[in-house]
């Protein structure tokens, strides 16, 4: 049987949000992307539309020197592979691509992150918090069910999805080049970094 992997790419940035986050959660990480590929070149969240607007949310393409990742020096995060099976993964593609394909329907889910605070359910077909986003691909793609509302999964309860953490530090210590190749540099700082 042939293995394929997703990644589930966790980071604290140093935005207000971020900070006002894990000072009310006491959080490690307060944002969640999904990847497709161990370089992270096809990486998907919901986040700002525009790096210097908090306000305006909605699902984008990710890219560690881009956005706001760009303005951190330092990013703390960890990358966790999801070994899944074929059926899995081209699952998850396909349901990424209808996002991609429709992006301009989705918003970010600030009714849902207030409700999230508050400890409430509350989801909307069209509306997505990042951790939410990465926890619906996976639901939906029969990968993980954490039998939680998807608005009150917080970007540290993915770390309670079955994988294997290739990678714990600062991000931007494993982003070589323009082409992603970081390889390497897991293979030899697996679960070895440490925070700056």
């Amino acid at each position: 049987m042939e293995k394929c992997y997703l990644y589930i790419v966790l980071t604290r940035t140093n935005t207000v949000m971020s900070k006002l986050i894990q000072v009310v959660k006491n959080d490690a990480y307060t944002h969640a992307a999904i990847s497709l590929d161990k370089e992270l070149n096809h990486m998907y969240s919901f986040g700002r539309r525009n790096t210097y607007n908090p306000f305006i949310g909605r699902f984008r393409k990710e890219d560690i020197n881009e956005g706001v990742y760009k303005f951190c020096n330092t990013l703390h995060g960890a990358i966790i592979e999801v070994e899944v099976s074929k059926q899995q993964y081209e699952k998850a593609k396909v349901i990424l691509d209808h996002f991609i394909s429709n992006s301009h329907l989705y918003k970010y889910n600030y009714n849902g992150l207030v409700h999230s605070m508050l400890n409430k359910p509350v989801c909307n077909d069209y509306s997505f918090l990042c951790s939410e986003f990465v926890y619906h691909i996976l639901k939906e793609s029969g990968i993980a069910d954490l039998k939680i509302s998807r608005n009150l999964v917080r970007p540290q309860n993915l770390l309670n999805i079955e994988g294997r953490m290739i990678y714990k530090g600062n991000l931007k210590k494993i982003k070589l080049s323009e082409n992603n190749l970081y390889a390497n540099e897991i293979g030899t700082r697996r679960l070895s970094a440490i925070y700056e």
